[in-house]
């Protein structure tokens, strides 16, 4: 056994034996490095190469951004000064709205002015073509509208004494108006305090435009209100007239 392991080690079926040379690394890595730089650099250059018989230049490319870049910039202020010039006109055209509304209230509410007036002088004129009783008293134009808040409401009315001769009329009005709270009907009258409310004196020869608002409470509806004109020192009113909530 002894002889057969020998013989395998050193006869002719041995295993043969290489001898090479050791190399460090470091001189492996300074043989192969230039032969990767080199392989880089005619890569970066078949690159190059190929771009420019493509038509692609790099500095023209350069520049090219560069013109855009500028262009960007100039577009960027050129906006930014279009938005400020925008805020400036709608701030503009806001302000010329709210005076186009306030005008047109204003011509509205002449307009209204002049039907009144004109209304007012149809009437005073039907009134001297038909002369009353000397010293009559009438109600004349009696009308209840709701006012802007709600539960407020607006009485107009003209007071008229018929007569070229006639004396100051002297006294007060009062209001009656004819409610709905709950169901249930019910009246309030106004003044609610003492009749000598100044709101609601008269004094006048010839007549007396009336222009008085009343307030209720948001739950109670109003159908009417009665007007009752009192002579000073009369404890009955000398007239009486009705009007519903137009």
């Amino acid at each position: 056994m002894m002889w057969q392991r020998v013989k395998r080690s050193f006869g002719i079926s041995a295993p043969k034996l290489s001898v090479r040379p050791h190399i460090a690394w470091y001189l492996r890595w300074s043989l192969v490095f230039p032969f990767v730089l080199g392989a880089l650099a005619l890569a970066w250059w078949a690159y190059g190469s190929g771009l420019e018989l493509a038509g692609f230049h790099r500095g023209q490319a350069q520049e090219e951004l560069a013109k855009l870049r500028d262009q960007v910039a100039r577009l960027t202020d050129e906006n930014a000064s279009l938005s400020s010039q925008v805020a400036k006109y709608e701030r503009q055209i806001q302000i010329e709205q709210a005076s186009n509304q306030e005008a047109a209230k204003q011509l509205k509410s002449q307009a209204e002015e002049s039907a009144r007036l004109q209304e007012d002088l149809a009437f005073f004129q039907n009134l001297t073509a038909t002369r009353g009783k000397e010293g009559e008293l009438a109600l004349h134009r009696l009308k209840l509208e709701r006012d802007t808040m709600p539960g407020e409401y607006h009485v107009r009315m003209l007071l008229v004494q018929s007569g070229q001769r006639a004396k100051v009329f002297s006294g007060s009005y009062q209001l009656i108006a004819s409610v709905v709270q709950d169901g249930v009907k019910a009246t309030r009258v106004f003044p609610q305090a003492a009749p000598e409310n100044a709101q609601f004196q008269l004094s006048f020869k010839y007549y007396q435009r009336i222009e008085q608002s009343i307030r209720l409470p948001e739950d109670v509806h109003l159908e009417s209100v009665q007007v009752r004109v009192f002579e000073q020192g009369a404890p009955e009113p000398r007239l009486r007239q009705s009007v519903n909530l137009s």
